[in-house]
């Protein structure tokens, strides 16, 4: 006969003894219909907390959302030097007038665009690992209040991505959004890229 077994694992640092003597009420439970649950088929253990974090999924491998931030910079090549060093890390893409760091220690995605005309913050964002995380994040927007103005499906800053804008009581672009593909070009020729794109709704 096959034997089932029910592991608690105990989140207190307290004699097992005295714990297993508090699962008779649980035990009782599961041999009270013995067609069901016959008195031989069920093992019950207590086992200390520590053993319990074997079976979870590590940090490192669930889906995380990651901070967004867009600065334009007057000398590509100085700035990517820069963050390069301070970041402890080469950029993930690096193009003529784009830089891109997808760092995991802090998990955000920064980069940089060659804009010397107006150099600064171009926005900030929240970039969702996938499309169910995304709709978590509009629905936020939407609480937020503010004017959202839906771009879609678009390729910007040499990514293929869906996403939405709202602008903080500041004044601050954000931008919400899910990258899906790359692109060997910064943006479409019949798309402008970033909030200037986009239209409140």
């Amino acid at each position: 006969m096959l034997r089932c077994r029910l592991t608690l694992y105990n989140p207190l640092t307290i004699d097992l003894n005295s714990a297993s003597a508090n699962l008779s009420a649980l035990a009782e439970f599961f041999y009270e219909d013995r067609k069901y649950f016959p008195e031989s088929c069920v093992f019950l253990e207590v086992a200390p907390s520590s053993e319990c974090n074997k079976n979870k999924t590590p940090e490192k491998d669930r889906a995380m959302k990651r901070f967004h931030v867009n600065v334009r910079v007057k000398n590509l090549e100085e700035s990517t030097a820069f963050y390069t060093a301070l970041f402890g890390a080469e950029p993930t893409v690096l193009k003529p007038d784009y830089a891109k760091w997808m760092l995991e220690d802090p998990r955000v995605n920064f980069a940089i665009s060659h804009h010397p005309e107006n150099a600064g913050i171009e926005h900030l964002g929240i970039q969702a690992e996938s499309e169910e995380e995304l709709g978590q994040v509009y629905g936020r927007l939407k609480k937020a209040k503010g004017a959202i103005r839906e771009e879609g499906k678009c390729t910007c800053c040499y990514a293929k991505s869906e996403k939405s804008w709202i602008t903080d009581p500041q004044g601050v672009d954000w931008e919400a959004f899910y990258t899906f593909g790359e692109s060997t070009v910064y943006g479409e020729p019949a798309t402008k890229c970033c909030p200037e794109a986009t239209e409140a709704i």
